[in-house]
């Protein structure tokens, strides 16, 4: 059975939408050896329709030349939570459909190793209220920004987290890495 591992970039207010705003802070190579561990597990890629239509036109022309992540995202089987995606161009992309946690179980149950997310705020709320997210981590950068899309919202129901393990990188951010509460 598989594990759900979740990547977030996001503020120290949880603004996590269009991560372009971390550009400022660069990116220490100890973050990038982190999330090298996290990927090199992964043997799934999982995202809802808008981190999908961003990676893929970010992602699909790049080689390893280009970025040592690009086999990673361009030869790893994706899945995208949609109900509007009708067809995924990306190589090696099949659409699962409108969010359903069985077929998010199902997922996990078929595949041996690490089911990577990054981004896909909503489909990673509905994945923690299901209790599917097995890693939480999130690369928190200091600054708040005062708007923006959060990971977590005012309405949502509570989410307890169990700290793994923490990070603190030279550029200010610290990487905190959550599984589910006991």
């Amino acid at each position: 059975m598989g594990n759900i591992a979740v990547h977030e970039f996001m503020s120290l207010d949880g603004v996590y939408e269009n991560p372009s705003w971390t550009f400022d802070f660069g990116f220490d190579p100890k973050m990038a050896e982190t999330l090298a561990a996290i990927t090199g597990q992964s043997k799934a890629i999982l995202l809802g329709r808008r981190t999908y239509e961003m990676f893929y036109p970010a992602w699909s022309s790049r080689t390893a030349d280009d970025d040592p992540g690009a086999p990673f995202f361009n030869e790893t089987p994706k899945y995208v939570v949609s109900s509007t995606l009708e067809a995924a161009e990306w190589n090696n992309s099949t659409i699962l459909g409108p969010y359903d946690k069985r077929a998010i179980q199902d997922l996990k149950d078929a595949t041996d190793g690490v089911i990577y997310v990054s981004g896909s705020g909503t489909l990673v709320r509905a994945m923690l209220d299901d209790g599917l997210v097995d890693e939480l981590h999130l690369f928190v950068y200091p600054v708040a920004l005062g708007a923006g899309g959060r990971l977590f919202g005012e309405n949502d129901a509570a989410t307890k987290l169990a700290l793994q393990t923490t990070d603190a990188y030279d550029n200010g951010v610290v990487h905190l890495a959550y599984g589910p509460a006991a």
